[in-house]
């Protein structure tokens, strides 16, 4: 049934959407330290859920470790330097556009990492998520530099999805979720305490902790629980789709927050992405067999808005 585990990609991503705004309270905030605290804080709420729900969370062994160091180097940590950097040389609407091209990444290679042939349907759909997802987030202005750096993030967005696929077999989503979040939070606490140093959380201010709960619960814990399980239920390609709820669940999160009410091209965008959803998930494919690592190393995260950049470096 791909009811429920869509629902669970769709609900993720919004989370992600809906986060934008909210990390814009930690543009000034030592944010090393901060991606360290949310993902220690994510690690622990994902192994009270596994002890909770007696679900085991297995220790990685062999060519696992690459594939889930691969997951959060390119998917937490180059993802966010790409953001920073990309952002001193391009408007955040051309970071957005390159983000939205993941969907097709997603649809075509995700099958092949499943052992299955992609489909030309899914493709299909996710070319229309990805136009709709354009139309939302518009388009920018940049330079050489800027480009590189979209591009570097375009990768680190389908790396997220894509090195977790040969191991959530065994680890399944809790596991991938936790081993994920452990390592991110070593890696930017080692990071923080070199560049920012040990007294920088000393520096974080009561609505900083807010921001960082929301996305330590809702944007890492539970979105990454979410996506991860939509993607082991659909396979990578048709859970891709989903990543075109994301610059909605942000356009629609700056409207409650007091922003201005979308132009037209973001309700075109809205019912592209729609339509897109609608093709690809309507399609009949088989389950994904998950394959699943046992050693040897793996082969050679407002989207329109000004501030994008700024606040999307949190959110993931």
């Amino acid at each position: 049934m791909k009811a429920l585990p869509a629902l669970a990609g769709a609900l993720g991503m919004a989370f992600v959407g809906g986060s934008v705004a909210v990390s814009g309270h930690l543009a000034d905030a030592p944010m090393l330290t901060v991606q360290a605290l949310r993902y220690a804080a994510a690690c622990l709420l994902l192994l009270a859920w596994a002890r909770w729900s007696s679900s085991p969370v297995h220790r990685p062994r062999g060519g696992e470790w690459l594939w889930l160091l691969g997951v959060t180097v390119t998917g937490l940590l180059i993802f966010n330097i790409a953001l920073v950097q990309g952002s001193r040389h391009a408007e955040p609407a051309v970071i957005g556009v390159a983000v939205a091209c993941v969907p097709i990444v997603l649809a075509a290679a995700g099958p092949l990492l499943e052992g299955r042939r992609p489909a030309a349907r899914i493709i299909a759909a996710a070319m229309v998520v990805t136009v709709g997802a354009m139309l939302v987030q518009g388009l920018g202005r940049t330079d050489g530099t800027g480009l590189f750096w979209a591009a570097v993030t375009f990768g680190c967005e389908a790396a997220f999805t894509l090195l977790a696929v040969p191991v959530l077999g065994r680890h399944r989503p809790l596991g991938v979720s936790v081993h994920a979040t452990w390592m991110g939070a070593v890696i930017f606490a080692v990071a923080g305490l070199t560049r920012e140093g040990p007294a920088a959380v000393t520096e974080l201010r009561a609505d900083d902790l807010l921001a960082g709960v929301y996305l330590a619960v809702l944007v890492t814990a539970v979105a990454f629980l979410l996506w991860y399980t939509c993607v082991a239920r659909l396979g990578a390609g048709p859970a891709g789709l989903l990543a075109g709820v994301t610059p909605i669940a942000a356009a629609v999160t700056g409207v409650a927050l007091g922003g201005p009410i979308p132009a037209p091209l973001v309700w075109l965008g809205t019912a592209t992405v729609a339509a897109g959803l609608a093709l690809g998930l309507s399609a009949r494919t088989s389950a994904p067999s998950t394959p699943t690592v046992t050693g040897g190393a793996p082969p050679g995260h407002g989207y329109g808005s000004r501030a994008w950049a700024a606040a999307a470096r949190e959110a993931r």
